[in-house]
C-alpha cells in the first residue's frame, strides 16, 4: 500500500507511524475560509476532508498517472461547545478563553475523514465518514489555566488542548473513540480501508 497522509498534523502522522506505517506527506492548498457557520459540524469536517483528498490527488495527477495500490488519507477535526465550532486559538488570551469555556462540561469532537484509493477521476474511490466523541473536563482553576496557556502546548490545536500530552490532565472522561480526539480516528479509518481494499490497517502494517 502507497499511503499518502494529506495532513501536515504531527499527531496523525505518529498515531500512524505507532501502527507500523510510514505515510508519505503531501499537504495540498485548501481554502479553509468562508461561512463556516452555514454547515453543521458533521458537513463541514466530512467536506474539508474529502476537498483535501481530492486535492492531493489532483496534486499526483500532475506528476502522471496515480497507481492503484495509492491510498490517499485526509481527515479534519473541530471541536464544539455550545453548538460553536472552536478553532485554534489566535493568541494565548484566545487559549485561555476557550480553557474556560470548556471547564467543567462536556463538548464534542468531530472528526471528517477521507480516503482516496487510486485515481479517483478513474476507476479509484472516494468515501468519506465521520467521528463523534463526546469529552468531559474536570474544573479547571485559573492557575492551571495559565500554566498550560504559558507552554504553549494550545496553540496549535483546536479546542486549546491536546489529550495525549498535558492537557489530558483536564478530562475526565470520554464518551467515543479517544483517537479520534487526537485527531484521527483509527477503527473507523481501519473499516473504510477494509470495505475498500479488503484489508486493515493492522494487516497492512504486517507486509
Amino acid at each position: 500500500m502507497n499511503l499518502i497522509l494529506a495532513s501536515k498534523s504531527p499527531r496523525r502522522r505518529e498515531l500512524l507511524q505507532m501502527l507500523g506505517l510510514t505515510p508519505k506527506i503531501l499537504v495540498p492548498e485548501v481554502c479553509e475560509d468562508g461561512d463556516r457557520s452555514a454547515f453543521t459540524p458533521e458537513e463541514l469536517v466530512m467536506g474539508l476532508a474529502s476537498r483535501k483528498a481530492r486535492a492531493t490527488a489532483d496534486i499526483l495527477r500532475l506528476h502522471g498517472d496515480i497507481p492503484a495500490d495509492t491510498v490517499i488519507l485526509a481527515a479534519d477535526t473541530v471541536v464544539v461547545c455550545d453548538g460553536k465550532i472552536l478553532e485554534k486559538p489566535t493568541d494565548k488570551a484566545d487559549a485561555a478563553r476557550m480553557l474556560r469555556l470548556l471547564s467543567g462540561r462536556a463538548h464534542e469532537v468531530f472528526t471528517g475523514v477521507a480516503v482516496v484509493i487510486g485515481d479517483p477521476c478513474e476507476n479509484g474511490s472516494l468515501s468519506v465518514d465521520v467521528q463523534r466523541t463526546a469529552v468531559y473536563f474536570r474544573e479547571l482553576t485559573d492557575t492551571m489555566i495559565a500554566s498550560y496557556v504559558a507552554s504553549n502546548a494550545p496553540m496549535d490545536k483546536a479546542g486549546a488542548y491536546g489529550i495525549q500530552e498535558r492537557g489530558g490532565l483536564f478530562v475526565e472522561r470520554i464518551d467515543g473513540d479517544y483517537y479520534n480526539v487526537v485527531g484521527l480516528p483509527l477503527v473507523r479509518v481501519d473499516e473504510m480501508l477494509r470495505a475498500a481494499l479488503g484489508h486493515s490497517l493492522c494487516e497492512s502494517s504486517n507486509q
